[in-house]
């Protein structure tokens, strides 16, 4: 399975999530409102495969200072605590999948994340 089809598999596994394309690139919403993920296919410096999605408080931090081959502070989004995960280096599924989901509880509505628990 290539990485965007689990990226997407992922992300519309949770409550009232959907897809569109935004700033050209697969992007993934809560009602289609607030965006939780997005997939970049190369760019922004990067020259493989890339999530973005909001991280809790200092996970942002955290993440690059422990493996700054795995993580970076995505461009645009990045100043707001959004960590960006390189998928073409020792991709660890379970733990993109928690960090899809935790970016989902950062922006989703509390009914909505309660459904998740």
């Amino acid at each position: 399975m290539d990485t965007l089809t689990r990226v997407r598999a992922s992300c519309l596994r949770l409550p009232e999530a959907g897809e569109r394309m935004s700033h050209g690139s697969p992007t993934f919403f809560v009602r289609a409102k607030k965006s939780f993920a997005v997939y970049v296919d190369g760019g922004y410096h990067e020259p493989g495969p890339t999530l973005w999605c909001p991280a809790p408080e200092g996970v942002q931090e955290e993440l690059i200072d422990t493996e700054p081959e795995r993580f970076f502070v995505p461009p645009y989004v990045g100043h707001s605590g959004w960590i960006g995960v390189r998928l073409d280096v020792d991709a660890d599924w379970d733990e993109i999948d928690a960090i899809i989901r935790d970016g989902y509880r950062r922006v989703a509505p509390k009914k909505l994340v309660a459904q998740l628990d």
